[in-house]
């Protein structure tokens, strides 16, 4: 069917239903956090200390599959058009949420999230479906900028509806029976309502969404430029969980001192095979596995800490929390419901710091300057949670978004900055793809790691009365960070550089 859009506009219409599409999954994928704790407990899976472990697995085995399909799905949408792989992706995690809502037994829930992983590979597909859209460069900063914007909305109505909709039987129990389907199966109205949400996004993207495969569409509605090439590289596939936005009303955005790449994005040296794995590259790439493993741990055991009962507190314990050892165990004692609004809140702590905070910093100290920065600041907002547990109940909740805004203000910047350091890193647009396939690489198996690992740890922590463990696990592999951060350093490319 030939298309009537007008390759020289901002293509506003076609973003917006893929933003319809978008939205969907973030909401899907984060709806479990406020209560995959308590979803593990029910199974009775071992010791009931050890839920937090099996909580870790239960939300990296999403990271692991989609960590092992994600190049076969770019493939394929590369052979049969991106709309077939995306509508594909959407009805995969929508038959994933299904199946954890029904879940019998943790095995069962394992299944159902990795099945999400294996048959989503949507990330790099509306990247590069985004890239294909916009053929005016000066269209770019707004429309790269779109997808990650909805993603945070996505992260921020997740919690909201997993916490709140989660176990409704006990919530309200003159609606829902303890004896009904929803009684039985107490997590699975809040994975039918995303499910709901994702076959909306299905049948909106079947029915209005263009295909942009250059190769499948009418060619004279297109310029020269938009045909993909061999050598043209890949978009820089965006973070599952922590994908950072930007201030939509600025149409510079992307040019701030240090990061303006037209030269190297229009390059037409392309005879010579660029040296890839140059020292900076791999530096940045395992500046970004780091973060992404400490960063992944925070959002694994936010939940856990803040739902996890209350330990004794007593005055040595409190004299041990003065020289800096909180000798505790448990957590804040607050409800799923109450923790799911918590992560809302914070998801709009995090949209703020995007779209606010970010240009301004960046604009203002330069990429390399806000990278160094924020590396060696971030051990900070994981040695401050664990002290939470010692501040009076009418304290508590300001506490609590007092870290949240410190970590925000923290990850929300290093995120893009690494992005942006890793591109100025690259030799030649011809090898783009390959370094950011191989930092995604690394992310999500950083991602898969850390849970489990963040898991295991705040269950040894609970049995030391050490509610602290966990968490200065975390501030350990961040200081390593900041360490590693003064060992890149931060060079021009030439031109030809191989």
């Amino acid at each position: 069917q030939r298309s009537t859009r007008d390759p020289e506009k901002f293509p506003t219409v076609q973003l917006f239903l893929l933003a319809i599409v978008r939205l969907a999954e973030p909401i899907a994928l984060t709806s479990i956090f406020p209560y995959a704790w308590p979803l593990v407990k029910k199974f009775h899976v071992g010791d009931e200390n050890d839920a937090s472990f099996y909580a870790g697995l239960l939300i990296s085995a999403f990271a692991l599959a989609e960590s092992l399909t994600g190049m076969f799905w770019g493939g394929l949408s590369d052979r049969i058009g991106r709309k077939p792989v995306l509508l594909m992706g959407c009805t995969g995690t929508m038959m994933s949420m299904i199946l954890v809502g029904f879940a019998s037994n943790i095995y069962m829930a394992l299944a159902g999230r990795a099945i999400g992983g294996v048959l989503n590979g949507n990330i790099g597909v509306i990247q590069t479906m985004v890239a294909e859209l916009v053929t005016k460069p000066e269209h770019e900063p707004r429309a790269y900028s779109i997808m990650p914007f909805i993603w945070s909305i996505g992260t921020i109505i997740g919690p909201a509806l997993g916490g709140t909709f989660a176990d409704p039987a006990t919530s309200w129990p003159d609606t829902f029976s303890q004896d009904g389907l929803f009684g039985r199966f107490p997590y699975l109205l809040p994975n039918l309502l995303c499910a709901s949400l994702l076959l909306i996004s299905i049948l909106a993207g079947y029915f209005l969404l263009e295909e942009t495969h250059p190769d499948m569409q009418p060619r004279v509605l297109l310029p020269d430029d938009t045909y993909v090439s061999e050598e043209t590289p890949l978009v820089a596939t965006a973070d599952a969980i922590k994908t950072p936005a930007v201030d939509l009303r600025a149409d510079t955005y992307g040019t701030f001192e240090g990061s303006d790449d037209s030269k190297w994005r229009h390059a037409t040296e392309k005879n010579r095979t660029p040296k890839i794995f140059s020292k900076r590259v791999v530096a940045l790439i395992v500046a970004l596995g780091i973060f992404t493993y400490h960063s992944m741990t925070y959002d694994h055991l936010l939940p856990i800490f803040l739902e996890d009962a209350r330990g004794e507190t007593n005055i040595s314990i409190l004299t041990h929390a003065a020289i800096g050892s909180p000798l505790s165990s448990g957590g804040l004692g607050l409800s799923v419901q109450k923790v799911g609004v918590i992560m809302s809140i914070n998801g709009v702590i995090a949209l703020f710091v995007q779209a606010v905070v970010f240009p301004l910093a960046a604009e203002m100290l330069g990429i390399h300057r806000l990278f160094i920065l924020v590396s060696v600041l971030h051990p900070i907002a994981y040695i401050i949670m664990p002290y939470l547990v010692y501040l009076p109940a009418t304290w508590v909740t300001a506490g609590i978004y007092t870290c949240l805004t410190v970590r925000n203000m923290l990850s929300i910047l290093a995120y893009p900055v690494l992005l942006i350091l890793i591109k100025e890193a690259t030799p030649s647009p011809s090898v783009l793809g390959k370094i950011n396939g191989l930092a995604a690489s690394a992310g999500a198996a950083c991602r898969t790691v850390a849970p489990p690992v963040a898991g295991y740890l705040y269950t040894l922590g609970s049995r030391m009365d050490f509610s602290g463990l966990a968490w200065f696990g975390s501030a350990f592999v961040a200081s390593i960070g900041a360490i590693q951060a003064f060992t890149i350093k931060r060079t021009k490319k030439e031109q030809g550089e191989e």
